[in-house]
């Protein structure tokens, strides 16, 4: 029988963190070690089961995490940009699999975490679910099977309390066509367009973003020549993708060597 992992989730009254949470409660493949949260927020110190409005676990919610990352092997992480860099370190520090799901990362960031990947086993995608994850292998591969006479538009669609944009999946399939394209996404990247803009650059990978409601997430990546269009899309209805892939991903980096992987390592893709 195979040893449940001990896991960590950092930011623990948030949406992903409860759903994240009540997941790794039921789960017989994890074992939920943790939970943080930022100092000064309402849950520190308070019983978790008790926060989340049930029976207490016995549970403490902690503004420690260097503490709290000390008895688990796995941390699970969507939280923001800055503090995700914070518990990167201290991940690499403990050794442990930090699973990172936080969007909205600028090459500043990601710079950081390449640097922290030397000493941890970090994963890291803009999307967990495996439906997105075939869907970026079909964009570089359509990409690369097409030359420039197809424009190539992506259309994403979250709901409205969503704080950044384009989305991490959305950028995460962006850098797919580029990669299939052989250049760089930011030499090509459209991020959206107002007034008299002119023609649309031949080569230009374009951004939309749509937000309003509840949509969980839908991402569209469209590929446009005169006369004919080819559209991959993905549409996600439950947040339970993610919480599925976030918790495979750290059952899987259990043992890997130091580094930086994807989704698509996970998934053998």
């Amino acid at each position: 029988m195979k040893i449940q992992p001990k896991i960590v989730i950092v930011g623990a009254s948030g949406r992903m963190g409860q759903m994240l949470i009540q997941a790794a409660l039921i789960s017989d493949k994890v074992k939920l070690a943790g939970v943080t949260e930022q100092s000064g927020h309402e849950w520190v110190g308070r019983d978790l089961g008790i926060c989340m409005g049930g029976a207490e676990n016995g549970i403490i919610v902690s503004d420690d995490p260097a503490k709290t990352f000390e008895r688990a092997q796995a941390i699970i992480d969507f939280t923001s940009p800055n503090a995700t860099l914070l518990h990167a370190k201290l991940a690499a520090h403990a050794g442990l699999v930090h699973v990172i799901g936080t969007t909205g990362m600028n090459e500043g960031h990601l710079a950081i975490l390449k640097e922290a990947a030397k000493d941890a086993i970090l994963i890291r995608a803009g999307n967990m679910s495996l439906g997105v994850n075939l869907l970026t292998l079909l964009t570089k591969k359509v990409a690369a099977a097409l030359d420039e006479d197809f424009d190539i538009e992506i259309v994403e669609s979250h709901h409205k309390r969503k704080v950044d944009a384009p989305s991490g999946t959305a950028l995460m399939l962006g850098e797919a066509a580029a990669e299939g394209r052989k250049v760089l996404l930011s030499n090509v990247a459209d991020r959206g367009r107002d007034g008299i803009t002119g023609e649309r650059k031949r080569g230009d990978i374009g951004f939309h973003a749509i937000r309003g409601g509840d949509v969980v997430g839908e991402h569209d990546v469209i590929f446009a020549a005169d006369g004919e269009r080819i559209i991959l899309r993905h549409l996600a209805t439950d947040r339970q993708i993610f919480v599925r892939g976030a918790l495979r991903a750290a059952i899987w980096g259990q043992g890997k060597k130091s580094g930086e992987y994807n989704m698509m390592d996970v998934l053998g893709l």
